[in-house]
C-alpha cells in the first residue's frame, strides 16, 4: 500500500477496463478462442440435418447421417459433409439401431441405454450397433469374430467406433465443413411450402383464417409489366410546358437525373380535336322513313366522335328505340333494346361536354342519354318539343336537318304503358355522310409525314457537311499555307488584277471653231 496507489485513477472507464474487466470488446484472440469452442452434436443426431435421424447411415469414419439427407447433398456436391473429403453413396453403411420398450436406443445383448457417455461401435459387415463392452468381453477377448446377433463373421477392421467419449472431435459442430461453407440441399418440397405466404405463420386465429381464405379466392396476381411505349413530343403535339423531370430530380432522390428540358406531349384528342374545323352528316334509315342529322362536330368533338365511330361500326344497326314520350322524345341506341345496355366506343363512359350554344332548344335535336355526370356511352335521344330542363345535364350533339315527316309518323307511334312502342322502331342502318376526323387523321399523317421527310433531308444535309469537314486537305508544300492550291491563289489574283485594271475614258467629240471664211 503506497501513498499513489490512486495516482493513475481516473473519472472514466478507460478502452482497456471496458475490454477487459467489464464484460466489454474481447481482443481478438479471446473472440476466436471462443468462436471456436466445442458444441457437441448428440450421438443420436444426423450430422447434416442436426435433427434426430430416423434411418440412420454412417461412414467408414462413422460420422452418421440420415440416408433422406446425405443421399441428396453426395449426388449434389459428392463430399462428406462433416470432414468435406470426397465420398461414394456406395461407401455409406446402414446402422441397425435396437430400441427399448421406452423408444430409447440400447445395446441389444447387454440392455445398456446409450447416452452420451457410452463407447457406441458398429460391425460394418452387418450394420448392428452395439456397446463396445459387449463387444470386448464377447468377441475380442473371447476372439470370437461372428456378430452377436447374426453369427456373421468380421475382422476386427469391421468394427466402427461410433461415439467414443475419450475422443468426441468428430461432433465438434464448429469444425463441420457444411456448416463452415454454408452447403445446403434444397428440398423442393419444403421450397413449395415455403412460397407460400402461411408458412411462417405457426398460429392463426378464426377472424385471420377468414380473411386469408377471402385473400386466397378474391385476390389476383399482377400481370407482367409491359414496357410503355414513351412517345416523343414533335411539331404537333409538344406542349407550351415541359413534363417536370428536371424540377423531380432536382428536389427528390427517387426520381431519376434529368438535366434537359423536354416539352410534354398533349393527348392525341387534344391535337386531333383542336384541328376539326367542321361538321359532320349522319343518316338513320328507319322502318319509318330516313333521319338526317348534323354533327357540332367543332364544338363537342368527343360526343361526335363517339356516335360517328359507333355508326361506321354499324353498332346502331337493327336496333330499336325501347323509350317514346309524346311531345318529349325518343330514346335510342341501345343494342339490347332494354334501356340498360349499350357501351360507348372506347369501351368506358366518357365526360359530358356542355356548351352555353347548345341548348335541348326546338324539336329534332339530337343529345346523349346517361345515368348521370359523365356516365356517357351509346343511346341518344331526340327531342319532339323543347327540354330546356335537360340543359348542362345531357349533352347537345347535333340537330334534324331532314326528315322532319319521319319523326312526325315515329312520334304518333302508340305506346304502353312503360312508354315502349307497341310497333316496333328500328334502326336498319345507319350511314356517316361526311366525317371531319377522318379528315383530321389523314391530314395529322400527312403533315407528319412531310415532317419527318424534312427532318432526314436536314439530317442527310448535316451529314454531309460533317463527312465535308472530316475530308483529309492535300498539302501542296510545307510550312504555312501548305494547304492553298497556287494554281487557285494565281487565278484569283488575276482576276482581282483584271478587276482593277483602269478602263479608258471615251473623250467626247466636239466641234473645232476655225476661221469666217464659211461665213
Amino acid at each position: 500500500m503506497g501513498k499513489r496507489q490512486h495516482q493513475k485513477d481516473k473519472l472514466y472507464l478507460t478502452t482497456t477496463e471496458w475490454s477487459t474487466i467489464y464484460g466489454g470488446r474481447r481482443p481478438n484472440a479471446t473472440r476466436q478462442a471462443e468462436g471456436s469452442e466445442f458444441k457437441r452434436l448428440p450421438f443420436d443426431h444426423c450430422a447434416l440435418s442436426l435433427q434426430p435421424f430416423e434411418h440412420p447411415l454412417c461412414t467408414p469414419e462413422g460420422i452418421i447421417y440420415d440416408i433422406m439427407n446425405i443421399v441428396p447433398f453426395i449426388k449434389k456436391y459428392g463430399i462428406d459433409p462433416a470432414s468435406g473429403k470426397p465420398i461414394d453413396a456406395k461407401k455409406l453403411i446402414r446402422l441397425n439401431f435396437a430400441k427399448n420398450a421406452d423408444g430409447k436406443y440400447h445395446c441389444p445383448v447387454l440392455y445398456k441405454v446409450f447416452n452420451e457417455n457410452t463407447h457406441i461401435v458398429a460391425i460394418k459387415t452387418t450394420g448392428n450397433v452395439f456397446s463396445y463392452d459387449a463387444v470386448d468381453q464377447l468377441n475380442l477377448r473371447a476372439k470370437n469374430f461372428k456378430d452377436l446377433l447374426t453369427d456373421e463373421p468380421f475382422t476386427r477392421q469391421d468394427i466402427i467406433t461410433l461415439q467414443d467419449p475419450s475422443d468426441l472431435e468428430k461432433f465438434n459442430l464448429s469444425r463441420f465443413h457444411h456448416l463452415k461453407h454454408n452447403l445446403k440441399v434444397i428440398d423442393p418440397e419444403e421450397e413449395r411450402m415455403k412460397s407460400d405466404p402461411k408458412y411462417t405463420l405457426r398460429k392463426m386465429n378464426a377472424e385471420t383464417r377468414t380473411i386469408l381464405d377471402t385473400l386466397d379466392k378474391e385476390y389476383k396476381p399482377p400481370t407482367e409489366k409491359t414496357e410503355k411505349i414513351v412517345k416523343k413530343a414533335d411539331k404537333f403535339n409538344a406542349a407550351h410546358y415541359s413534363t417536370g423531370a428536371v424540377a423531380a430530380s432536382f428536389t427528390s432522390t427517387v426520381m431519376e437525373v434529368a438535366t434537359a428540358h423536354e416539352p410534354a406531349v398533349l393527348a392525341d384528342d387534344v391535337v386531333r380535336y383542336s384541328m376539326v374545323k367542321k361538321k359532320g352528316y349522319v343518316q338513320l334509315q328507319t322502318t319509318h322513313g330516313n333521319l338526317n342529322f348534323e354533327l357540332y362536330c367543332d364544338a363537342v368533338p368527343k360526343t361526335c366522335e363517339n356516335f360517328v365511330g359507333l355508326c361506321k361500326k354499324g353498332y346502331y344497326d337493327n336496333t330499336k328505340f325501347h323509350r317514346s314520350i309524346r311531345h318529349f322524345m325518343i330514346q335510342g341506341g341501345d343494342p339490347t333494346g332494354t334501356g340498360k345496355g349499350g357501351d360507348s366506343l372506347w369501351g368506358k363512359p366518357f365526360k359530358d361536354e356542355f356548351k352555353p350554344n347548345l341548348v335541348h332548344q326546338g324539336r329534332g335535336m339530337l343529345s346523349m342519354a346517361n345515368e348521370g355526370p359523365n356516365t356517357n356511352k351509346s343511346q341518344f335521344f331526340i327531342t319532339y318539343r323543347s327540354c330546356r330542363h335537360l340543359d348542362s345535364k345531357h349533352t347537345v350533339f347535333g340537330k334534324l336537318v331532314g326528315g322532319l315527316e319521319a319523326l312526325n309518323t315515329i312520334e304518333a307511334v302508340e305506346t304502353d304503358n312503360k312508354d315502349r312502342p307497341i310497333e316496333d322502331i328500328v334502326i336498319m342502318k345507319a350511314i356517316v355522310f361526311v366525317d371531319p376526323f377522318e379528315e383530321v387523321n389523314e391530314e395529322l399523317m400527312k403533315k407528319r409525314e412531310e415532317e419527318e421527310a424534312k427532318k432526314k433531308q436536314g439530317d442527310s444535309e448535316q451529314m454531309e457537311k460533317k463527312l465535308k469537314a472530316k475530308r483529309v486537305l492535300k498539302e501542296f508544300h510545307k510550312g504555312v499555307g501548305k494547304y492553298i492550291d497556287p494554281a487557285e491563289t494565281a487565278k484569283v489574283a488575276s482576276e482581282a488584277a483584271e478587276a482593277e485594271a483602269p478602263v479608258k475614258k471615251v473623250k467626247a467629240v466636239t466641234g473645232k471653231f476655225g476661221d469666217f471664211s464659211c461665213w
